[in-house]
């Protein structure tokens, strides 16, 4: 049994069916890849497997468990979370601070929270950071301290919504180093990214949506040679499978 299991789920908001009989599936420590053109989709499928959207059809199952329609709370203590597009730091408090609101996703005691969030900053490299408000970040160390806060929830699965978007390509290669070593202590990754580059190299398998539809699954390099993904998206954007 997979880990994540999503058979058929479809959203609609109003007369648009913004996805549509979506079907995929995740095992631990995974690399799982969601691509598609802008508005296809990814991000109301993120949406609906983290709990923020109740599918109107379809099931979501999480370790042999319905979840379809729980509160996205509920879902996180299970251990499914998620990052966002737009980075969503609590502002004026600290690096250290914003990770062990995560932490507490776990634990209500400060010095644990605390302690594990000084865990996350150690293995994300924000030491020098740690103390900075996050409005003052960069944009790359506010990527990274986005995935740090889910991490500090101790998931089991981490959905990350375009992490590597806006960053250098120097910062880009860091944050697949850091994707990487997430994958090998256990935690499955499902990536949305416009970055091919990213996909290509992280990515064991790879779904590719358009118009809310899954055309297309498999490894990153059928995926390239496909003639309907070429057709629907990839004929627009640079593909890069080095790495």
């Amino acid at each position: 049994m997979a880990l994540l299991e999503v058979t058929g789920i479809t959203k609609r908001f109003g007369g648009l069916c913004a996805v549509n009989d979506l079907s995929l599936s995740l095992d631990k420590g995974q690399i799982l890849g969601l691509i598609g053109p802008n508005g296809a989709g990814k991000t109301t499928a993120f949406n609906m497997i983290s709990g923020f959207y109740k599918p109107d059809e379809g099931d979501i199952t999480f370790e042999g468990k319905i979840i379809t329609g729980l509160r996205p709370d509920i879902v996180c203590k299970l251990g499914l979370t998620r990052t966002f597009q737009v980075v969503k730091p609590f502002p004026q408090l600290s690096v250290r601070d914003n990770v062990m609101v995560g932490a507490y996703n776990r634990t209500n005691n400060r010095r644990e929270s605390r302690q594990k969030a000084e865990e996350i900053i150690e293995f994300l490299g924000m030491q020098d950071v740690a103390d900075m408000t996050a409005s003052s970040l960069s944009v790359a160390y506010r990527k990274r301290l986005e995935v740090a806060k889910a991490l500090a929830t101790d998931p089991k699965i981490i959905l990350l919504d375009e992490s590597m978007a806006g960053l250098r390509p120097i910062e880009t290669d860091h944050m697949i180093d850091l994707v990487r070593q997430i994958s090998k202590r256990g935690i499955a990754l499902l990536l949305v990214e416009h970055v091919m580059r990213v996909i290509m190299s992280l990515a064991e398998r790879i779904v590719v949506i358009h118009h809310g539809e899954k055309i297309a699954e498999g490894e990153p390099q059928e995926i390239c040679q496909d003639k309907a993904v070429i057709d629907a998206y990839l004929g627009e954007v640079e593909i890069d499978v080095k790495g």
